[in-house]
């Protein structure tokens, strides 16, 4: 009896028990979390999660790692009994190109299962966070220094050198956006104006790991009063014998003048380079706008060029900066109709040694619109290289590089600054101008006999000539011309003649009697017959009066 007593009350403790643990769990049992992000943004790396079950109350997280090669997991320090959906496990010190794993569980009186989440390397999970920026103003420009997010980084101790950086740049009052792309640590923005507020944000990049960063907040800074003197403008360094000549333009003259110069890799360094910059013999205090300096003065690099302008105690902020490359240099181009005529100085070792004469260069050559992103690519052997099939009146932009023809070595400078030139107007223009002078030729015997034509138009409308009446023309065409031009003084002269005989009186009647049938002939045919009619009866009066005195 006391065996059968004792198996009923063992059946029941064990058909109690899991009720009792049900009960001990608020009734249900724990389920474990779900959907964990890990957002690593520089140095912070910081665990997200979602709660399986939001009516069960007073619950805590715990998140254990693991390293690779390890069979054991660790728990992960500043994540364990967390009572949030949120946990910074920053302060471990974790190798972030190591591979490792996580899995967290949900407790209470008792525990969910584990969740793992995926393995992850902390340096490829990891964002760039936004940098730190300083500015400082001057009349026309603004100096921007950046700084990574996280000062001694453990994320990118590695790539400090390597971050560039981008910026969004725009006037406070019109909001017109400006992009500016691939700068450095320390970066100065020009051609702005004086006295206006302008407001930036900055994002860095690390471009051999393809990582983009986010912007960094807004920072805003007024210009200052425009300077008495501006800087000088239009910097250029070309080569003549064995020395470097650097020209610039100034507004005024009987200035003093000084150039400094600066390594170009200490721009990628953060920091402030103020110091750094050193004079270049031969280019201080110069009262010309050039200065010339033995090549030896540059080892084979890339530099910064700065001018300054001073006058007494008054002096102009430093130019604009140019880059200068003593390796390659693409000393000059001639520009014609269709094509560029390019003559790249060969590179140089510090003894002012070419190059060429230890091993064989080739040479890249990239050139393309000004207007247009659209590269093209020639490879030549020779430093006077032609540039064909080009469109004339366009602007070209050109780089240049070396490389080394032999393979082992495997060694290239880098690009030139680009030397941006127009085209000459083509052939096609000359061909137009030639054959616009043959058609004025051609066309100025018709514009002649036109102008004539339009000249006698105007004189027959508005200078009308005197037409003669029908029979003065019929009479014109019958009678001689030396008839017509009679004057009327000889008209009216009377002949007097002294008669001897009766011969000659006859002779005189009978020239009398023609004259006086002429005279009625033309009086009949004039339509002003008063003056005919007058001289016929003065001359028939004569003829009667001289007969009757001979008789």
């Amino acid at each position: 009896m006391m065996v059968v007593l004792l198996g009923a009350t063992t059946l029941v403790l064990v058909a109690v028990a899991p009720w009792v643990l049900s009960a001990a769990a608020g009734g249900k049992n724990l389920k474990s979390p779900q959907k964990v992000e890990v957002d690593i943004i520089d140095d912070n790396f910081i665990l997200r999660w979602n709660r399986s079950d939001e009516s069960v109350g007073n619950v805590t997280f715990s998140f254990d790692y693991q390293k690779t090669g390890m069979d054991n997991w660790i728990k992960l320090s500043g994540c364990q009994n967390i009572t949030s959906t949120k946990c910074n496990f920053s302060s471990l010190k974790l190798n972030v190109y190591e591979e490792i794993k996580l899995r967290i569980r949900a407790e209470k009186e008792n525990t969910s299962s584990w969740y793992e989440v995926d393995s992850f390397t902390p340096f490829r999970k990891a964002q760039i966070g936004p940098p730190e920026v300083h500015l400082e103003a001057e009349d026309k420009a603004i100096v921007i220094h950046i700084s990574p997010g996280t000062k001694d980084s453990v994320m990118w101790a590695l790539d400090g050198l390597s971050f560039t950086y981008s910026l969004v740049i725009w006037k406070n009052s019109s909001g017109v956006e400006e992009r500016i792309e691939n700068i450095y640590s320390r970066h100065k923005i020009y051609k702005l104006s004086p006295e206006t507020t302008y407001c930036l944000k900055v994002k860095a990049a690390l471009l051999t790991s393809w990582k983009i960063g986010v912007y960094s907040p807004v920072h805003c800074i007024k210009t200052t009063v425009e300077n008495e003197l501006p800087p000088p403008e239009n910097i250029e360094v070309s080569v003549q014998n064995q020395n470097y000549v650097l020209k610039w333009d100034y507004t005024y003259a009987n200035m003093t003048f000084q150039v400094q110069w600066l390594h170009a890799f200490l721009k990628r360094n953060p920091g402030n380079h103020l110091y750094k910059w050193k004079q270049i013999p031969d280019c201080e205090n110069v009262k010309t706008t050039q200065c010339v300096f033995p090549q030896n003065v540059f080892q084979k690099g890339i530099y910064l060029l700065r001018v300054q302008a001073s006058d007494g105690n008054n002096t102009s902020f430093w130019s604009e900066e140019i880059k200068f490359d003593t390796e390659i240099q693409v000393f000059n181009i001639r520009s014609l109709s269709d094509s560029f005529h390019i003559y790249i100085g060969a590179p140089k070792q510090s003894g002012n040694t070419p190059v060429i004469q230890d091993y064989p260069l080739i040479y890249e050559i990239i050139f393309w619109e000004n207007t247009s992103n659209a590269e093209r690519k020639i490879i030549e052997k020779k430093t006077d290289v032609t540039v064909p099939n080009l469109k004339p009146l366009t602007v070209y932009c050109v780089k240049a590089r070396a490389h080394t023809m032999d393979e082992k070595l495997n060694k290239s400078s880098v690009f030139s600054d680009a030397v941006c030139e127009k085209t000459k107007p083509g052939n096609t223009s000359k061909i137009w101008l030639i054959v616009g002078i043959c058609i004025a030729l051609f066309a100025l015997p018709f514009v002649i006999y036109a102008a004539k034509v339009f000249l006698r138009c105007i004189n027959y409308v508005f200078f009308p000539s005197l037409k003669p009446s029908s029979s003065i023309d019929e009479y014109f065409s019958e009678q001689p011309l030396k008839n017509l031009l009679l004057s009327t003084s000889e008209e009216q002269i009377e002949k007097c003649f002294i008669i001897e005989n009766i011969s000659t009186i006859a002779t005189v009647e009978e020239t009398n009697q023609t004259d006086e049938d002429h005279k009625k002939y033309s009086s009949q045919t004039s339509q002003d017959s008063g003056n005919y009619s007058n001289e016929d009866e003065s001359e028939s009066k004569t003829s009667e009066e001289l007969q009757q005195d001979f008789v």
